[in-house]
């Protein structure tokens, strides 16, 4: 019993060629990856030495429209071939000769097999423009997104909307606050969005001058961006700090809040309001929600836990950076940049290849794409890491001064960059220890 078989890859859609384990001894396989070449020869052998079945993954392998298929599929099966289809079997537990017996002879003029074939094929004609775009760095179909119109082969900046869009990055970057900003653009430009739509705009690469396609594949430096690479990583780590802290927390009026729990009940701790009838000044308090002791845990005054917070951070900030070596960060910039220039290097070593003809242009396109995916990964690594200057933010920051001239909106800003999780322990009815836990 002599079985072929052959299998049919789009280079721009699969990366690996992904057939199931089948219980069955192959004479010969032939793959094609784009072009028709082993089909053909697929074709001849057949002529010559017809076997007694052939895998296929699927019907539509056999040629590149409904015709080619139809007479391909004619031409194996009037040499008494048989076609099985792997798409069509259940291949679990079926041994080689269940498998076989399987195999069923298909109509090939049936008009529902017909518009399935031409079906697929419009999808696949369709999935290969959309690849080509992305190959060639092109913007994905559709509406450009707001701050941007479509030029000829990028995104061009919108004179109009762009401001607006980067008051926006703007606002968020200066006190955290995502819904705060959403409502800063209701009030200066009228501009009203929702929420989750504030949170695409931080999210999207496109503002950044990249462009993100399927599977997260990020293509970086396509067009101009909006924002800089520095307040791109700034805006993801905001992201980062708020993703912890509850909707309301992130964006709440006063710096503690979504810091603080108590180290005795381990609850959160939440700020209270209290007026005394009469009289204008209100006064804050910090207290553990629900706190489930009996007794139950004291409020504390909120100005003494701020304070304390400050006196913290100035004194235990520096000793925490004290033994960051920023060589070490140096260094490891210096093995990612090298990376990249090696992979820019090999990019610029594919015009040549081409016009010597070791390479098409098909696949130095398939290449350059991957590389550049390579570098957007790398260039992301870059930007993730802490600043260099480090221990001089932390000489800045250890200086109660420095804490004093801010706003309540600017501290919390400042707070979750530093801050991971602020401790309060409360020793008797009037005593309390404060114990902060880094981020760096």
């Amino acid at each position: 019993m002599i079985i072929y078989a052959y299998f049919y890859s789009e280079p721009l859609l699969e990366t690996d060629l992904d057939i199931s384990i089948i219980p069955l001894k192959l004479e010969k396989v032939y793959h094609d990856l784009g072009a028709r070449n082993e089909l053909e020869k697929l074709l001849n052998d057949c002529k010559e030495q017809p076997p007694n079945y052939l895998l296929i993954r699927k019907l539509g392998e056999l040629g590149d429209n409904y015709q080619i298929v139809k007479d391909n599929y004619e031409k194996l099966t009037n040499l008494g071939i048989k076609i099985l289809i792997l798409e069509n079997q259940k291949l679990t537990n079926l041994d080689k000769l269940e498998l076989l017996e399987n195999t069923t002879k298909i109509d090939i003029n049936d008009s529902k097999l017909l518009e399935t074939i031409k079906e697929n094929q419009r999808n696949l004609s369709v999935k290969k423009g959309q690849a080509l775009r992305r190959i060639n760095a092109l913007p994905p179909p559709g509406k450009a997104p707001y701050g941007y119109r479509r030029g000829k082969d990028c995104y061009i900046i919108d004179r109009s909307t762009a401001p607006i869009i980067k008051d926006f990055f703007g606002q968020f970057l200066l006190f955290g606050s995502l819904r705060g900003a959403v409502n800063y653009l209701a009030k200066r430009y009228g501009k009203k969005i929702s929420v989750s739509t504030g949170s695409r705009w931080l999210k999207n690469p496109v503002y950044r001058g990249d462009l993100q396609y399927k599977k997260n594949e990020i293509i970086s430096n396509t067009h101009l961006p909006i924002i800089s690479r520095e307040e791109a990583a700034q805006i993801d780590r905001l992201l980062g700090r708020n993703r912890k802290l509850s909707t309301k927390t992130a964006s709440a009026k006063h710096s503690l809040v979504g810091l603080v729990s108590c180290q005795k009940c381990h609850n959160s701790m939440i700020i209270n309001h209290v007026t005394q009838r009469k009289k204008k000044k209100d006064y804050l308090y910090i207290r553990p929600q629900n706190c489930p002791l009996n007794p139950q845990c004291k409020a504390i005054p909120y100005q003494d836990v701020l304070n304390r917070t400050i006196d913290y951070i100035c004194e235990n900030f520096p000793k925490k950076v004290k033994g960051f070596d920023p060589k070490q960060i140096e260094n490891y910039k210096n093995n990612i940049k090298t990376q990249i220039e090696e992979k820019k290097h090999i990019i610029n070593q594919l015009t040549p290849l081409i016009q010597s003809n070791i390479l098409d242009e098909k696949t130095a396109k398939l290449r350059r794409y991957t590389l550049n995916l390579e570098i957007s990964q790398l260039r992301s690594q870059l930007e993730q890491l802490p600043p260099e200057n480090l221990k001089k933010i932390a000489e800045a920051v250890s200086l109660p001064r420095f804490w004093q001239d801010l706003s309540e909106a600017e501290r919390r800003f400042y707070f979750r960059e530093f801050i991971r999780q602020i401790y309060i322990e409360q020793t008797s009815k009037v005593q309390w220890n404060l114990e902060i836990t880094f981020i760096i």
